[in-house]
């Protein structure tokens, strides 16, 4: 069926003059003229140009308080890996003789332990030990916590078996099993590693199998299977804008919880060896000395590095899940 349209310069006439338009006898050539038809229009009627990730984009850099701490923990990422590259920066077990026990002073930016070390690049080099136990333990929980939350809730013969297992380890507390396989094997980086990714994926599975079981049913999830979309778009296009604030607010909590039993599995002497640098090895030899007010600088320092990364990764991870959630976005 054609269509028509008014003619510009009489749209403008008509709202000058409208009680001479009605007094007087007009054709309908000199007020309208054939729209342009386009048979693709229709299927373009619904066309949104929202963006998903623009979106979280756009929600989380609105967050001042965010943003600052998001610049602050790159800073101290990207300082990290770049210290030990600096022309300045000293071997983080290089010991200096006759340098115990030094304040903070030019040559010594943080001052020396009871040994002589340099504590700054020790810092830093206990920085580097701890992110890394952190985001590997946070990987790993991602990538378990997703694949088995999604078998968890899609395949429905696996749910009893799952829900045991869940059951079984969660009223286990997971320092007490990174205590007993730290005492078991050989104390190190990679052994608290695999401790931590014993159990920690177990919180992930459930909370993504949980959001997997409210929206797979949804009608626009059965809508698209009926239209022959596959399970992977289906994935990826319904199912992960739902899971990316979950992980995310994981993988952002996992990371300081790790550096944490870190911390704590150290200072109780079953952690990392003393040898190697770490947050929690600086603070276990900053502890015997703290009493000593000209020499609390030592756990001064390393306490003060490890609240600011645990803080801004706990900021910057919240505010990012609030982000990312489709329902807090303005289409």
């Amino acid at each position: 069926m054609p269509s028509f349209r008014f003619k510009d310069h009489k749209t403008q006439q008509l709202s000058q003059s409208v009680g001479e338009v009605l007094s007087r006898n007009y054709s309908e050539s000199e007020f309208f003229e054939f729209a342009p038809y386009d048979p693709t229009a229709g299927e373009r009627g619904g066309y949104s140009n929202y963006s998903y990730w623009g979106s979280t984009l756009r929600s989380f850099a609105q967050n001042k308080v965010a943003m600052f701490f998001l610049i602050l923990m790159v800073g101290i990422l990207a300082f990290t890996v770049v210290e030990p590259m600096l022309p300045y920066a000293p071997e983080a077990n290089t010991i200096y003789k006759g340098a115990t026990n030094l304040a903070p002073c030019k040559e010594y930016w943080f001052g020396t332990n009871s040994i002589g070390q340099d504590l700054w690049s020790q810092i830093w080099s206990g920085v580097r030990t701890s992110l890394l136990i952190g985001l590997a333990v946070a990987c790993v929980e991602a990538v378990l916590g997703v694949i088995m939350g999604v078998l968890w809730g899609y395949v429905r013969k696996l749910d009893f078996l799952f829900t045991e297992i869940y059951n079984i380890f969660d009223n286990v507390p997971q320092t007490l099993v990174v205590i007993i396989i730290s005492y078991i094997l050989r104390p190190g980086v990679s052994t608290m590693i695999f401790a931590m990714c014993l159990t920690s994926w177990l919180q992930t599975a459930r909370l993504v199998r949980n959001q997997v079981l409210i929206i797979r049913d949804r009608d626009y999830n059965l809508a698209s299977r009926c239209l022959g979309t596959t399970t992977w778009r289906i994935m990826v296009k319904n199912l992960l804008p739902y899971l990316v604030s979950i992980l995310t607010l994981r993988m952002a909590l996992a990371i300081p919880a790790a550096i944490g039993n870190e911390v704590f599995i150290t200072y109780i002497g079953l952690g990392v060896p003393l040898e190697i640098p770490t947050l929690g090895n600086l603070i276990k030899a900053g502890q015997t000395v703290m009493m000593e007010s000209t020499l609390s600088y030592q756990l001064f320092f390393p306490v003060i590095i490890l609240s600011i990364i645990t803080i801004s990764f706990y900021i910057v991870g919240n505010s990012f899940a609030d982000a990312a959630d489709p329902k807090n976005h303005v289409k």
